[in-house]
Protein backbone atom coordinates (compact mmCIF):
# COMPACT_ATOMS: atom_id res chain seq x y z
CA UNK A 1 0.00 0.00 0.00
CA UNK A 2 1.42 4.09 -0.91
CA UNK A 3 -0.38 7.00 -0.27
CA UNK A 4 -0.43 8.73 -3.69
CA UNK A 5 -2.02 11.49 -2.44
CA UNK A 6 -3.06 14.37 0.72
CA UNK A 7 -6.10 16.16 -0.13
CA UNK A 8 -6.89 18.86 2.54
CA UNK A 9 -10.78 19.38 2.64
CA UNK A 10 -11.37 23.25 4.57
CA UNK A 11 -15.59 23.58 5.63
CA UNK A 12 -17.04 26.76 3.97
CA UNK A 13 -20.97 27.20 3.76
CA UNK A 14 -20.58 28.78 0.40
CA UNK A 15 -17.44 27.24 -1.74
CA UNK A 16 -17.67 29.58 -4.41
CA UNK A 17 -16.47 32.47 -2.30
CA UNK A 18 -13.20 30.36 -1.99
CA UNK A 19 -12.15 31.54 -5.74
CA UNK A 20 -11.00 34.74 -5.17
CA UNK A 21 -8.97 33.55 -2.88
CA UNK A 22 -7.74 30.66 -3.48
CA UNK A 23 -7.44 30.87 -7.80
CA UNK A 24 -7.24 35.14 -8.09
CA UNK A 25 -4.95 35.86 -5.20
CA UNK A 26 -2.50 32.37 -5.23
CA UNK A 27 -2.83 31.57 -8.41
CA UNK A 28 -4.78 27.77 -7.89
CA UNK A 29 -6.97 26.04 -10.88
CA UNK A 30 -10.11 24.97 -10.33
CA UNK A 31 -9.87 20.86 -10.76
CA UNK A 32 -13.21 19.79 -9.75
CA UNK A 33 -16.27 21.66 -9.00
CA UNK A 34 -19.65 19.94 -7.92
CA UNK A 35 -21.18 23.23 -6.79
CA UNK A 36 -20.74 21.84 -3.34
CA UNK A 37 -16.99 21.15 -3.60
CA UNK A 38 -14.56 22.93 -4.99
CA UNK A 39 -10.80 21.66 -5.80
CA UNK A 40 -8.20 23.65 -6.27
CA UNK A 41 -4.50 22.80 -7.36
CA UNK A 42 -1.46 23.80 -8.90
CA UNK A 43 0.15 23.00 -12.06
CA UNK A 44 2.58 20.02 -11.62
CA UNK A 45 2.71 17.49 -9.17
CA UNK A 46 3.93 17.71 -5.83
CA UNK A 47 6.96 15.96 -4.65
CA UNK A 48 5.60 14.04 -2.15
CA UNK A 49 2.17 13.60 -0.41
CA UNK A 50 2.83 15.42 3.76
CA UNK A 51 1.13 15.56 6.73
CA UNK A 52 2.21 17.75 9.67
CA UNK A 53 1.19 17.33 12.96
CA UNK A 54 2.34 20.33 15.65
CA UNK A 55 1.63 21.70 18.86
CA UNK A 56 2.14 25.62 17.49
CA UNK A 57 3.28 27.12 14.40
CA UNK A 58 6.96 27.51 14.90
CA UNK A 59 8.07 31.13 16.68
CA UNK A 60 5.12 30.60 19.00
CA UNK A 61 2.01 31.62 16.10
CA UNK A 62 -0.67 29.05 16.18
CA UNK A 63 -0.71 26.38 13.85
CA UNK A 64 -1.78 27.22 10.77
CA UNK A 65 -4.35 25.06 8.82
CA UNK A 66 -2.71 24.62 5.59
CA UNK A 67 1.07 25.65 4.56
CA UNK A 68 1.29 26.60 0.69
CA UNK A 69 4.89 27.09 -0.71
CA UNK A 70 4.94 29.63 -3.16
CA UNK A 71 7.39 31.00 -5.21
CA UNK A 72 7.42 34.42 -3.80
CA UNK A 73 5.86 35.12 -0.63
CA UNK A 74 6.75 39.06 -0.68
CA UNK A 75 4.54 39.00 -3.60
CA UNK A 76 1.87 37.27 -2.54
CA UNK A 77 2.15 39.04 0.82
CA UNK A 78 2.17 42.51 -1.20
CA UNK A 79 -1.36 41.40 -3.13
CA UNK A 80 -2.80 39.85 0.06
CA UNK A 81 -2.63 43.25 1.67
CA UNK A 82 -3.18 45.30 -1.74
CA UNK A 83 -7.15 43.15 -1.64
CA UNK A 84 -7.41 43.61 1.89
CA UNK A 85 -7.14 40.47 3.61
CA UNK A 86 -6.20 39.96 7.14
CA UNK A 87 -3.02 39.28 7.95
CA UNK A 88 -2.31 37.22 11.15
CA UNK A 89 1.70 37.17 11.00
CA UNK A 90 3.47 39.26 9.19
CA UNK A 91 6.06 38.38 7.10
CA UNK A 92 9.18 37.36 8.39
CA UNK A 93 12.16 35.77 7.58
CA UNK A 94 12.75 32.70 10.57
CA UNK A 95 15.63 31.22 11.84
CA UNK A 96 14.95 27.54 9.87
CA UNK A 97 14.83 28.95 6.36
CA UNK A 98 11.80 30.40 5.33
CA UNK A 99 10.18 33.29 4.58
CA UNK A 100 6.45 33.25 5.36
CA UNK A 101 3.76 34.94 6.56
CA UNK A 102 0.03 34.16 7.66
CA UNK A 103 -3.50 35.14 6.37
CA UNK A 104 -6.62 34.16 7.17
CA UNK A 105 -9.15 33.04 4.21
CA UNK A 106 -12.58 33.98 3.87
CA UNK A 107 -13.85 31.18 5.82
CA UNK A 108 -11.76 31.97 8.92
CA UNK A 109 -8.87 29.49 8.38
CA UNK A 110 -5.32 30.51 9.09
CA UNK A 111 -3.06 29.48 6.49
CA UNK A 112 0.34 30.00 6.70
CA UNK A 113 2.29 31.64 2.98
CA UNK A 114 6.03 30.42 2.68
CA UNK A 115 9.26 30.45 0.29
CA UNK A 116 12.11 28.44 1.45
Amino acid sequence: MAVKRIVSNLYAPDPRAAHAFYADLLGLQVVMDHGWILTFAAEGQAAMPQVSVASQGGSDTPVPVLSIEVDDADAVYAQARARGVTIVYDITDEPWGVRRFYLRDPFGNVINILSH
